[in-house]
């Protein structure tokens, strides 16, 4: 497989995750009456993961976040050249998200780019008022576990077949866990998309989101190939 495919493969399915994840936050979650919730918003960033890992696991890996391609050349499963054109194609599918989601969103009376498009934050652009040190932690933390939960799901040693439920269902837990405290990262990509069109807060907070799910994935691919000796 060309580089060319598996980067147009990661720019659709990084596409498919901010617009299936944000799109869930921004115009279902709170829905009168009926909103999902971020229970609801939760399960939609699993189930993106979930759908383009059987879409196009087999064609690029299915990276869809500049952390696990990171990751994954730490642990030796990723080729470092690579990294490039992954991630860029990323960003690319995150933003181009962002701005369908923007335009859909426009389309209903009220809509104002001032509640944030799902942008991850902190202090007063946490959900939950959460510092900046512990959404800090949180992003190191919770993109480690993702990251362990890919290398290790993704295993030869693993039973085979069953890797995309244990990462989607991974990534529902984590926003479980997280949205309350930054909304959720532990993906560069995903937030970069928002972050660009919404602009002030969300892209001088941006730094945090590339930072820390780095570090958390760096470090979680370092651990497994230390499992891998």
């Amino acid at each position: 497989m060309t580089l060319a495919k598996k980067s147009a493969a990661e720019f659709i399915g990084t596409f498919w995750l901010v617009l299936g994840g944000c799109g869930a936050a921004v115009l279902a979650a709170g829905f009168p009456e009926m909103g999902i919730g971020f229970v609801g918003v939760a399960l939609a960033f699993g189930l993106t993961v979930l759908t383009m890992a059987f879409a196009i696991g087999h064609i690029s890996g299915c990276h869809l976040n500049p952390a696990v391609s990171i990751g994954l050349a730490v642990a030796g499963r990723f080729k470092a050249s690579e990294l490039p054109a992954y991630i860029i194609a990323q960003v690319l599918g995150a933003f181009l998200a962002a701005a369908v989601l923007a335009w859909i969103a426009s389309g209903a009376p009220g809509f104002d780019l001032a509640g944030g498009l799902a942008s991850n934050g902190y202090g007063e652009h946490s959900p939950g008022g959460y510092s900046m040190g512990a959404g800090f932690v949180t992003e190191v933390v919770m993109t480690l576990m993702f990251l362990i939960i890919i290398l290790g799901a993704t295993d030869k040693r693993a039973p085979a077949g069953f890797a995309p439920i244990a990462i989607g269902l991974g990534l529902t837990l984590i926003h479980l866990i997280s949205i309350p405290v930054t909304n959720t990262s532990v993906n560069p990509a995903r937030s970069t998309g928002p972050a660009l069109i919404v602009q002030g807060w969300a892209v001088a907070q941006l730094w945090m989101f590339w930072v820390a799910p780095i570090i958390g994935a760096a470090i979680a691919g370092i651990v497994y190939r230390w499992f891998e000796e």
